[in-house]
């Protein structure tokens, strides 16, 4: 996992096997929270994806769960970032939107962070903080009966519950767990959370960890629903790019199609599924007008957990298993074979790859990507915004291989959510889509 250079979801998350059990989705929403959310890119692209759905029937909004909102603006790159208020009195952090990860972390003062990444522009003190504290060895999660792979623990020489996350990718963030509110108002704060406190890390930004599990922030806020619009990246350096994100309700919902998340289950729990994803019915996929011949299985968990399709705002591209993979990469090379770049993989992934600036002619050539859900609904990839500028004149279709990342999973990364609003709706266990436009700021 790498929050600036590389996709989000490189995770040694894929398998939690151990929170799971505790996971509800009965929760209540006590804050309902707008923030203007920015997609952060330093790799400028020509993406934009748009959304057509039929056939689905809408239920009736839910009543506003808090009349209070929050607005802030932000900056922009490859990864979705919020700066969010933290600590008492607020402190400014931001922090990468992932729907992929458990525990949220924040950078900690004093901190290390390794070269060549600049140190970090806002970093938390928490002796600035009267609502702070540290999490003691004592703790059940610093000492559980069974160990927790997916966040390891041990005592630190101070008696604290001392934490580290190391990634696929060779990243990582370790430091202490502690508890700190999320303070926006007077009127609005949070209780405290458990979260981490990082004093070394190669990422300059932390995690708000928001899957299902439970010490993500929305099951410790209680949060029953989120939501957010992912602006269109902008060829130009320098140029902001931003969109919304909503806690609690959204006063667009009225026009979301909805699909039901899968469950499964606990037999199909182990080795390969993630129980705390947001798991989706991805049916199929086509290219122009062809719908390619892949099993429908492919989507959908085996017996051990493979084939899982999840959206993930935490990763960049979307990335499919290698049965997809190929026969994506099978009609890319029967249309545009000849011009591909050969050789050339991108993230260590992602072969479908050109040279030059003719991503709109190409794009033209291969025609609309459409991925195919349950229930009529689509999301579809204009023609136009087909191709991704990942630098150095290169330009990729937005898809890599999973199995080049160690995962047996579909994964729907931000690059194909981009000028949709996508809703996450946990207590009534859905995911919402609707076409959106997402403001370019100048």
């Amino acid at each position: 996992m790498s929050t600036i250079s590389k996709p989000l979801f490189l995770k040694l998350l894929y398998i939690f096997f151990f929170f799971c059990y505790s996971v509800s989705l009965s929760w209540s929403s006590s804050l309902s929270l707008h923030f203007p959310l920015t997609s952060l890119r330093l790799t400028p692209t020509t993406n934009s994806s748009s959304f057509k759905t039929s056939l689905l029937s809408r239920r009736n909004p839910s009543p506003p769960s808090s009349p209070y909102t929050f607005r802030s603006n932000i900056k922009y790159s490859m990864a979705l970032i919020l700066s969010l208020p933290i600590g008492t009195p607020s402190q400014s952090q931001e922090l990468v939107l992932d729907t992929g990860s458990q525990l949220s972390w924040i950078q900690c003062h004093p901190k290390k962070i390794k070269k060549p990444l600049p140190p970090p522009t806002t970093s938390f003190d928490p002796s600035l903080s009267s609502s702070f504290s540290d999490l003691p060895c004592s703790h059940p999660l610093c000492k559980p009966r069974i160990p927790d792979f997916t966040l390891p623990t041990s005592c630190d020489s101070n008696r604290l519950c001392h934490y580290s996350y190391f990634y696929a990718d060779g990243t990582f963030a370790e430091g202490n767990l502690v508890k700190e509110k999320f303070t926006f108002s007077n009127s609005q704060t949070t209780p405290p959370l458990i979260l981490g406190c990082a004093k070394e890390s190669t990422d300059e930004k932390g995690i708000l960890g928001m899957n299902l599990g439970r010490l993500s922030f929305i099951s410790q806020a209680k949060i029953s629903k989120f939501s957010y619009c992912i602006p269109t990246r902008s060829n130009r350096p320098g140029l902001a790019s931003t969109g919304s994100f909503y806690l609690g309700d959204n006063p667009n919902s009225r026009g979301f199609k909805y699909v039901s998340l899968l469950t499964f289950p606990q037999s199909q729990r182990m080795p390969n599924l993630d129980p705390l994803a947001y798991t989706v019915p991805l049916q199929g996929i086509r290219i122009g007008q062809k719908r390619l011949n892949i099993p429908g299985s492919v989507f959908r968990p085996d017996a051990g957990g493979s084939g899982q399709t999840m959206v993930d705002s935490g990763s960049e591209f979307t990335h499919l298993v290698d049965v997809a993979y190929d026969k994506v990469k099978e009609e890319i090379v029967r249309l545009v074979g000849s011009r591909l770049k050969k050789g050339y993989v991108y993230g260590s992934t992602a072969d479908m790859c050109f040279d030059g600036n003719h991503s709109m002619e190409i794009g033209r050539l291969i025609g609309d990507l459409v991925f195919e859900f349950g229930r009529g609904v689509e999301i579809l990839v204009e023609k136009q915004s087909l191709l991704v500028n990942v630098g150095g004149g290169i330009h990729c279709v937005g898809i890599g291989r999973s199995s080049m990342l160690g995962a047996a999973s579909n994964i729907i990364g931000n690059v194909h959510q981009q000028n949709l609003w996508v809703e996450f709706d946990v207590t009534n266990r859905r995911v919402g889509f609707s076409k959106a436009e997402c403001r370019l700021l100048p």
